[in-house]
């Protein structure tokens, strides 16, 4: 019997010639004038999967067939490889220069669908820049306009949710930086945007809790000439919360505040009775 090691090297040494007769052969392709046998062997690369030798070839031979009848494929298969070999960014280009170049295509609505897509991917963690998201929330709300009845619509709608929920939670953890940092009345106007841009936002409730604390941290953190304006801003936004969500969990700690700042301003008020 034969050492098991013996065996092993045997077979490392056939993989490794393979291999090697392999990069020959795509070397020598990529070398040839034959842009036929060149673009035959790209679709058949694509085919089984090699998507990197596919778009290597397709990019030596689709200059030599443009404006024939074989354009329109080639073009295909090159956006669709980088796709599936996961160059989002590259993809989502050629899906838009690819809706461009050949409008009445068939593939164009299902091309516009997948360049918005790509961007869904490119959409990083809510902490990061939002910019991809943004786009990709504008080219898929686009692909809906331009195909209403498309059956991809309710995906494409899906989608837009996912990525506004991202928006949310950066808009949110942006308010709450002002807070936690104490530039309190930044953190206001920035929990108000949330609600504003974001009006079905789950956040709401916490947004509207926070912006009580923040008005509550500013008054109280103030020179006494300009509490009692602010203690009343407690009041307001104390106000808001319930009646939104009268039966919020974060009451009983918006009710301490309240009652601290009920009594301020009434203290407040005595003092500018007295020197009244």
């Amino acid at each position: 019997m034969r050492n098991p090691d013996f065996r092993q090297k045997i077979l490392f040494i056939l993989v490794l010639f393979l291999l090697f007769t392999s990069c020959s052969k795509y070397q020598r392709l990529l070398k040839s004038d034959d842009v036929m046998l060149k673009k035959d062997k790209a679709i058949e690369y694509y085919e089984e999967g090699d998507y990197h030798r596919s778009i290597g070839l397709l990019t030596d031979v689709i200059p030599s067939f443009r404006g024939t009848a074989h354009a329109e494929e080639l073009n295909y298969y090159y956006a669709m490889a980088h796709y599936k070999q996961g160059d989002y960014i590259l993809a989502a280009h050629y899906f838009k220069t690819f809706t461009e170049a050949f409008p009445r295509s068939e593939h164009n609505e299902y091309f516009r669908f997948k360049s918005a897509y790509c961007k869904y991917l490119l959409s990083p963690r809510p902490s990061l820049d939002q910019t991809e998201t943004r786009q990709a929330i504008r080219e898929l709300q686009a692909f809906i306009n331009r195909y209403p009845q498309s059956e991809r619509v309710e995906e494409a709608n899906e989608l837009i949710d996912e990525l506004r929920e991202k928006l949310e939670i950066k808009a949110f953890d942006s308010a709450k930086l002002y807070f936690n940092i104490r530039d309190y009345m930044a953190a206001v106007t920035a929990f108000n945007n949330l609600i504003r841009d974001f009006p079905d936002t789950e956040l709401r409730e916490e947004a509207l809790f926070y912006i009580i604390r923040s008005h509550f941290l500013y008054a109280e953190n103030s020179i006494e000439q300009r509490q009692l304006e602010r203690y009343e801003n407690v009041l307001s936004a104390h106000r808001r919360l319930v009646n939104r969500f009268p039966e919020s969990e974060y009451l009983d700690n918006a009710n301490q505040m309240l009652e601290k700042a009920s009594r301020e301003i009434r203290r407040l008020e005595e003092i500018a009775d007295g020197n009244s």
